[in-house]
């Protein structure tokens, strides 16, 4: 990679840590987990960047929510919200947008791959808050996927869907 395409990449996953920071602050709290918009830009990471820039970006957002920079949702931070109920979801994001991105690219970058692959990253995310959400709770399993997952499936589908729509019209704009 030639020192021009780095700086590129830095700069478009420096700007992606801020779209998942200012998703954080856009919470609506419904109970332990609140409704969000970082995970889309998570998402939307892993189908621009492709699986190891999007890696670095989470990985970037998330050591600057655990410094103590109020990145995570509702402006909070710190090592805390790792071992909440949300920590699983957070930790979650890392799997979901490498495989995200890796699935987006090696389908070819298309609308409906973009889909599938950002509806298996969120999946991801699932599987591990989930029953992250479940252990540090002590709630049930069902308790855990009704409270945890079920509130978040319509809007989850929509932000998929917005993703993929903003995805296919800045991929001419970047040029990655």
């Amino acid at each position: 990679m030639d020192t021009s395409n780095q700086l590129r990449m830095t700069v478009y996953t420096s700007l992606f840590v801020a779209f998942i920071a200012i998703g954080a602050f856009i919470a609506i709290p419904v109970g332990p987990v609140p409704i969000v918009l970082q995970n889309m830009f998570v998402l939307l990471a892993g189908i621009i960047l492709g699986p190891v820039w999007g890696l670095v970006c989470v990985a970037v957002y998330l050591l600057i929510g655990l410094a103590g920079l109020p990145v995570f949702a509702g402006g909070t931070s710190g090592i805390g919200k790792l071992f909440g109920p949300t920590g699983g979801y957070l930790l979650g994001y890392l799997p979901c947008v490498f495989v995200t991105g890796s699935i987006s690219k090696g389908l070819g970058k298309k609308m409906s791959s973009d889909m599938i692959a950002m509806l298996i990253g969120s999946l991801i995310v699932y599987a591990a808050g989930v029953p992250w959400l479940k252990v540090v709770t002590a709630m049930t399993f069902e308790k855990a996927i009704a409270v945890g997952m079920v509130p978040f499936l319509i809007g989850d589908a929509l932000k998929i869907v917005a993703a993929a729509f903003i995805a296919k019209t800045l991929r001419p704009v970047i040029k990655l």
